[in-house]
């Protein structure tokens, strides 16, 4: 087994506007992923006999419906390699907190086997297959905080403030189905601009539906204070709110209440993967 781990970084939505809702009942949207420095841990064994095995319970996921499964199988029948693996996971991001977590693992395992399987598949191939996973996982595929328009698949890199965030996590999962079938949800929001984003413009459109059905959110929000700039990434549950310093971050972490996870946190443009990638290429 390999001994340094493949990150999957962690994403937040710094806005997240949905346009309106596909025929096919996907919805268009606007939003701008940037990367924390908090990342689930994998860990890939080649195999020799096309066999994909999940070495590590994932508490609440069946091995057969696991993104990382998913994505190692899709990957094998697509190329129709001879090769298998056993994936190891040690699994740090908080699921159902709109973090990107499932769709973050399901992406390095892409990256990853593509290289250790001798695949040579390009950034864009790997893009479209994940997006059969997911329409966030394009987005950890490439690697670089973007604007994000479409389905969250038409991806263009963006330069953002990198602040130190404290993420607050309430202990709750918040399916991303079931908030973005809720009848409250906003769905015709104009799009914007970059330049428009830039000057202030920009909000999370599940938010409100999001705080008014779970209040153990709402609780977030309110501990954070209303004059705080904590804002929901994707449909939840995790908060975030930027500060000037990893010091003034902390110092407002130490009164976290127990039943919560806090993580203070960095945000990053340019992903981990891409550096453990660089590092595989050089040996």
């Amino acid at each position: 087994m390999i001994d340094t781990p493949w990150p999957a970084p962690a994403k937040i939505n710094l806005f997240l506007h949905i346009i309106r809702q596909c025929e096919n009942g996907y919805h268009e949207l606007q939003t701008l992923f940037q990367f924390l420095d908090l990342c689930d841990d994998l860990w890939f064994d080649i195999r020799n006999d096309k066999k994909i095995r999940r070495c590590t319970e994932v508490a609440g996921v069946k091995e057969a419906e696991d993104l990382i499964v998913r994505a190692a199988l899709i990957l094998r029948e697509e190329t129709n390699t001879s090769c298998g693996v056993d994936i190891s996971i040690d699994k740090k991001l908080p699921m159902g907190g709109g973090i990107g977590g499932g769709s973050s693992d399901a992406a390095t395992t892409l990256v990853a086997l593509n290289k250790l399987w001798g695949l040579n598949l390009s950034q864009h191939d790997l893009a479209r297959i994940g997006l059969e996973l997911g329409a966030d996982v394009p987005f950890f595929i490439h690697g670089h905080t973007a604007w994000a328009e479409g389905i969250g698949e038409k991806l263009q890199s963006y330069s953002a403030a990198k602040p130190w965030y404290l993420l607050v996590h309430p202990g709750i999962h918040i399916s991303t189905a079931e908030i973005f079938s809720n009848s409250q949800l906003t769905r015709d929001t104009t799009p914007i601009k970059m330049h428009t984003f830039v000057a202030g413009d920009g909000h999370n459109d599940c938010e409100s539906v999001v705080r008014r059905h779970y209040p153990e959110v709402e609780e977030v929000f309110g501990w954070f204070g209303s004059d705080s700039q904590a804002r929901l990434t994707g449909t939840g549950a995790c908060v975030f709110c930027p500060y000037p310093d990893e010091n003034t971050a902390r110092k407002k972490a130490d009164s976290l209440p127990e039943q919560w996870s806090g993580y203070v946190v960095k945000g990053l443009n340019r992903s981990p993967l891409l550096d453990r990638l660089a590092r595989e290429t050089e040996l």
